[in-house]
């Protein structure tokens, strides 16, 4: 075993020491676009926090209550753009179909995350909001998010307690 990392140690080092020709084999290309819209700087990155979610509450009620985020938009110009719809991508939770999938690092176990619209309708994951019609200028679309309990973990009460974190990843559709 010691001669096989001594092996691998000498070939990255040839590897890294051989010289490079120059070739034109490198094409460059792309769409330039006009964007109904801009969003706020700082509105890229969405940081929400749930504080203390307590299991008992979860074993009762399934879910939390929302907590509401807004992703704003400016310079709005409807010649481009009527209308936009959003989209979350990210790891599905295998209990809870269209709900995210807690980090894997995380302590808790049992939950999931989900979201909504401001009325309560299910935003699942990979599927398109309705449709959030623009005016020019500033717009605000508003969006809840809520913490729901597997259903086997509530059934079993076997929510693992301890700090959770998710990764979502929104995405604007303009039409």
């Amino acid at each position: 075993m010691h001669i096989t990392k001594i092996m691998l140690i000498g070939l990255l080092a040839g590897v890294v020491t051989m010289p490079v020709a120059a070739a034109d084999n490198m094409r460059l290309h792309g769409a330039l676009v006009a964007e109904p819209c801009t969003l706020l700087p700082g509105d890229e990155s969405v940081q929400l926090d749930f504080g203390t979610v307590v299991d008992k509450y979860l074993y009762q009620n399934q879910r939390t209550f929302s907590k509401p985020f807004q992703l704003r938009l400016a310079d709005c110009d409807t010649s481009l753009g009527k209308a936009v719809k959003v989209r979350f991508t990210g790891t599905e939770s295998p209990s809870l179909p269209g709900l995210l999938a807690i980090d894997g690092s995380s302590q808790a176990q049992g939950v999931a995350i989900g979201f909504e619209t401001p009325q309560g309708q299910p935003l699942l994951l990979d599927a398109l909001s309705q449709e959030n019609l623009l005016g020019n200028g500033s717009n605000i679309i508003e969006i809840k998010a809520y913490v729901r309990g597997e259903p086997s973990a509530i059934t079993n009460k076997t929510i693992n307690l301890g700090a959770f974190s998710a990764v979502a990843t929104f995405t604007l559709f303009y039409e």
